[in-house]
């Protein structure tokens, strides 16, 4: 049975797990910013959310216009303009001309670029490991699950409601 998004939720379940569940969202939200979740170590090893998952894209999907960036990541042209110049300025993703088209620009990621965001995933794999270091295997697997499923429709809403998904959040 599918919930009308016009439903009220605490309609259909405990008010007191949803006020929970809103709050811990919350706190999380508070705590990944403040942390930028950069891993541990040395402050160097943080990134802002926008160019992790704009390097995170390059590496996964490989070189691409903005145009096809932007779609991929559920945000809009002028953002990922805005988001990359600096990635570029510091080296981290390269402008190229399009092979077909050489009015047309691809992004790629640099060397540079691949170094430092192997360097922040490894940051925060080992981050990961150590806030669930008392986890069992499946519990670990568990909340990856739960996470993605619930990040799924979180960006589902928001792309129904014409609003950019989670990825399209502007940095701070």
């Amino acid at each position: 049975m599918s919930m009308d998004m016009t439903t009220d939720a605490t309609a259909v379940g405990d008010t007191g797990l949803l006020d929970t569940l809103q709050h811990e969202v919350a706190l999380f939200a508070r705590r990944a910013e403040q942390t930028r979740l950069g891993g541990v170590g040395q402050v160097r090893n943080s990134m802002d959310r926008a160019a992790y998952l704009l390097l995170n894209r390059l590496d996964k999907e490989g070189p691409m216009g903005v145009k096809a960036l932007a779609s991929s990541m559920g945000i809009d042209s002028s953002t990922v303009t805005r988001q990359v110049a600096p990635l570029v300025d510091t080296g981290l993703v390269k402008r190229t001309s399009h092979p077909e088209d050489g009015r047309a620009v691809v992004l790629q990621l640099s060397p540079r670029g691949q170094s430092r965001l192997e360097e922040v995933r490894a940051s925060r794999r080992q981050l990961m490991a150590e806030l669930t270091h008392d986890w069992a295997p499946e519990e670990r697997e568990a909340f990856c699950a739960l996470l993605t499923r619930f990040n799924g429709a979180l960006s589902t809403r928001m792309s129904v409601q014409g609003t950019p998904g989670p990825e399209g959040q502007p940095a701070s």
